[in-house]
């Protein structure tokens, strides 16, 4: 099996880049759009447990638009072969200062494109 294999890690890259402008912006379609739409998909989040594509769906639907905007640091994107790929970041935003963000995906290559599988986010003191 292939480790960031150049083709595949371009198109994760490129669809983790895509993710990041949609959240930013709050793009609903297109965040939901990038989550396998299974009831096994799950998005663990700062203050909510969310298991199955509905639950995550009706949670960005009520999310606040305002006050997304953050500064992603130490992205890992690393592929494994040509259709599971993980993507690791920090991120820092103004409204939680002296916080750490952190945000890990597990992305799988899907009939209809690659697509989230499963999801935390967490935010903890900087250190």
């Amino acid at each position: 099996m292939a480790i960031n294999e150049p083709g595949a890690l371009a198109e994760v890259t490129a669809i983790f880049e895509r993710y990041e402008e949609a959240l930013v912006t709050n793009d609903v379609v297109v965040l939901d759009q990038l989550f396998w739409q299974d009831g096994r998909t799950i998005r663990y989040g700062i203050a909510e447990n969310l298991y199955g594509f509905d639950e995550i769906a009706a949670f960005r639907a009520s999310r606040p638009s305002q006050g997304l905007a953050r500064e992603l640091q130490k992205t890992v994107i690393t592929t494994y072969g040509r259709d599971f790929a993980t993507a690791s970041t920090l991120f820092v935003r103004p409204d939680i200062p002296g916080r750490c963000g952190r945000q890990m995906q597990t992305w799988l290559r899907t009939p209809e494109g690659w697509r989230v599988v499963a999801a935390h986010v967490s935010v903890i003191e900087m250190g």
